[in-house]
């Protein structure tokens, strides 16, 4: 039923869509400095606009999982259009708090339409480990998309560029999947019964996804909660905190890429609980190295999240293939609504942080550097309970023989 399908074409308007949401991310993490100078911000009130981002990506994903063997992925990829249109420009024109709050709103709703629809296309179009190598292709372009976001933002500030200006760039990529996909035909799901929402919710229920549901809001907070606030936190520690997320996320991109032969060896668990181990000690020297010392902690760091986010999308097609699209957007949707909700808590830890160090008698660079470090120890726990928990998942799979004769299908 999917032999007529243009395989690469669909996958490359993916990867557009996917750099699309990297751009979201990478250029309001580097304007972010400018709108709080501009609208009067505090740390907390930039952490509730950043919550945006992440909470209008969880809806749409849900109501993307449930809806998308009814609409199909043609129709929610239109809405994302739409949605990041939308938001980009409302964002442009934004006259203050609110109308950043409502245009961030817009953007991640869009972002959380292409993950609804693209990830189960891609499982649709591919399986096994062909099917986990593609899925951390298409998700190497969101840290892939970050380096050239982060990268053209600090050009366009560096050179006196506006953040209106540097909002319009997002448009660039935001056209050419919509052209890309344009016209195409698309594929139709590959298991069978996974269209029925009822199969969905009772494979919903099983312990493996259950287990995975709760360790997929710690993998995303691990990953997204230094990289979202690196240019507030490192700017005063003599390093560049927009390079520091070309770095991570560039490292990122090229593990993705090459992810086929390292799940492959390593299997899905190996491969988690050893990203636990590497982010906890990247967030760790985060938080007590500066200048050129930052840079490798980048390096520790991005090799911790670099395969979070496509191998629990992975393991969950996998592991429980029943869930099917709804399962991938439930999964997908509380990393991000998890973060959401610990981007306001992360700015109020530096703006109490400042207190705290101002109260000490610091001031300028030494004042930021103190406070943005103090919070970043606090982020150490995150990817800490994973090595707990994924510790505790590496052995129950090693046990389970259906999991480990699924993996080398």
């Amino acid at each position: 039923m999917n032999e007529n399908i243009n395989k690469t074409a669909l996958f490359n308007a993916s990867c557009f869509a996917l750099i699309t949401t990297a751009f979201t991310f990478a250029i309001r993490a580097g304007i972010l400095p400018q709108l709080g100078d501009q609208f009067g911000l505090t740390a907390e009130q930039l952490g509730f606009i950043n919550s945006m981002w992440f909470l209008g990506f969880p809806i749409s994903m849900i109501l993307g999982g449930l809806f998308y063997h009814t609409i199909g992925p043609k129709i929610i990829m239109q809405i994302a259009f739409v949605a990041h249109t939308l938001g980009i420009v409302l964002t442009i024109y934004a006259g203050g708090y609110t109308g950043l709050l409502i245009s961030t709103l817009f953007i991640g709703f869009g972002n959380g339409c292409t993950e609804a629809a693209c990830n189960p296309m891609i499982a649709d179009m591919y399986s096994g480990i062909k099917m986990n190598k593609m899925l951390n292709r298409f998700h190497m372009w969101f840290p892939g998309g970050i380096v050239l976001g982060s990268l053209i933002s600090k050009f366009m500030t560096d050179f006196g560029m506006g953040w209106q200006m540097q909002m319009w760039v997002l448009m660039i990529p935001t056209l050419i999947y919509a052209f890309l996909f344009f016209g195409k035909a698309f594929p139709k799901p590959t298991v069978e019964g996974v269209t029925s929402i009822s199969s969905n919710l009772k494979a919903m229920f099983s312990p493996v996804f259950i287990f995975l549901f709760f360790c997929m809001a710690l993998t995303a907070i691990s990953e997204f909660g230094p990289q979202q606030w690196v240019n507030v936190v490192m700017s005063a520690s003599g390093a560049s905190g927009m390079l520091i997320l070309a770095l991570t996320t560039g490292i990122m991109a090229v593990g993705r890429f090459f992810a086929g032969p390292v799940v492959k060896s390593l299997g899905q668990t190996g491969v988690l609980l050893g990203g636990a181990i590497f982010a906890t000690l990247g967030i760790y020297m985060f938080s007590t190295v500066t200048g050129s010392m930052s840079y490798f902690a980048a390096v520790i760091f991005a090799i911790g999240v670099c395969y979070f986010w496509p191998v629990m999308v992975g393991a969950v097609a996998q592991r429980v293939p029943l869930s099917g699209a709804l399962g991938m957007s439930i999964i997908g949707g509380v990393g991000m609504f998890s973060t959401a909700i610990f981007q306001p808590i992360i700015g109020r830890w530096i703006d109490d942080s400042r207190a705290d160090q101002t109260a000490l008698g610091l001031a300028g660079d030494a004042l930021e550097l103190a406070a943005g470090q103090a919070t970043l120890l606090k982020m150490v726990m995150f990817p800490a309970i994973l090595i707990v928990l994924f510790t505790i998942f590496f052995i129950w799979q090693k046990n389970s023989k259906a999991a480990a004769g699924a993996a080398t299908h």
